[in-house]
């Protein structure tokens, strides 16, 4: 399995982007994919992840209402739109496959059985 981010960028507070996680190989329908951020000397933390198996999304307090996270079956891609962007957004962002979902966000990333590169989001003030 092999994932990789993009769509990163540099953008305004309050701009918005939208990263991309595209997938190749096997990936279980009772996985989830998660989206996962680290700043510069912060733990990794989860953002959001999205259930294959029923699409059900989880959203980190610090994000809901901000980021919407998708999916396209067709592309086998998952998609993380982010809506007024902060400069605390600011972060590699990482995707990330496992079949924990929720506790995997939750913590951080355990269980997450993939991983992809990161992609820089960059929120100036």
């Amino acid at each position: 399995v092999q994932l990789q981010a993009s769509g990163g960028g540099l953008v305004q507070t309050g701009g918005s982007l939208r990263l991309s996680c595209a997938a190749s190989g096997f990936i279980p329908d009772y996985y989830s994919i998660g989206w996962f951020r680290q700043a510069p000397g912060k733990e990794r933390e989860g953002v959001s992840c999205i259930s294959l198996s029923n699409d059900s999304a989880y959203y980190a307090e610090s994000v809901k209402g901000r980021f919407t996270i998708s999916r396209d079956n067709a592309k086998n891609t998952v998609y993380l739109q982010m809506n007024s962007l902060k400069p605390e957004d600011t972060a590699v962002y990482f995707c990330a496959a496992g079949p924990y979902g929720l506790a995997g966000v939750v913590s951080g990333g355990y269980g997450m059985d993939y991983w992809g590169k990161g992609t820089q989001v960059t929120v100036s003030s």
